[in-house]
């Protein structure tokens, strides 16, 4: 298991959860049942467990509304902001995310941060540049620099994954 150093903002970058991801397998966010494709070259992001795809894997390539789930866990409304994206996983249930740091599969490439009020508005982007995210250090401590001025409840995703954190400021 890989590790990632203690952040003062306690951020954690998590995984479509198990629950949802098993939703996803049978029908996803759009209303249709998954697309199973083999990845021929591999590489694919897998947003059930944070790792990529392996050559000549078979995955599900699914649509996935995470803002939508998150405002009727809370109430939140994100209104324009709703959006409903294209997201590969395992086909059948996998062992998961192996640790709540930065994806080591998905550091040395450019990555869009967003962060969302608790309400579900936007309230700032920005795309990482690759060497931002060259190792999971450097990327944590990219997003902790990002995050620390951020209100408690805030959320930050990024297209293959969702980062929340619950900091005191």
């Amino acid at each position: 298991m890989t590790t990632t150093p203690h952040l003062v903002t306690g951020a954690e970058v998590r995984a479509i959860a198990p629950a949802v991801a098993d939703q996803l397998r049978v029908i996803d966010d759009a209303g249709r049942a998954p697309r199973l494709v083999t990845d021929r070259a591999g590489g694919s992001p897998l947003r059930c467990c944070l790792r990529r795809s392996q050559a000549g894997q078979r995955i599900a390539l699914v649509s996935y509304a995470p803002l939508r789930r998150w405002a009727v866990q809370t109430g939140a409304d994100p209104g324009p902001y709703d959006e409903v994206g294209p997201v590969y996983i395992h086909p059948e249930r996998c062992d998961g995310q192996r640790d709540y740091g930065f994806p080591a599969d998905f550091t040395g490439s450019r990555r869009v941060l967003r962060s969302y009020a608790a309400d579900g508005r936007i309230l700032d982007g920005r795309l990482a540049e690759a060497d931002e995210l060259a190792d999971q250090a450097s990327a944590m401590l990219l997003i902790e620099q990002n995050t620390a001025s951020m209100p408690r409840g805030s959320i930050k995703t990024f297209p293959s994954t969702r980062l929340t954190w619950s900091s005191n400021h």
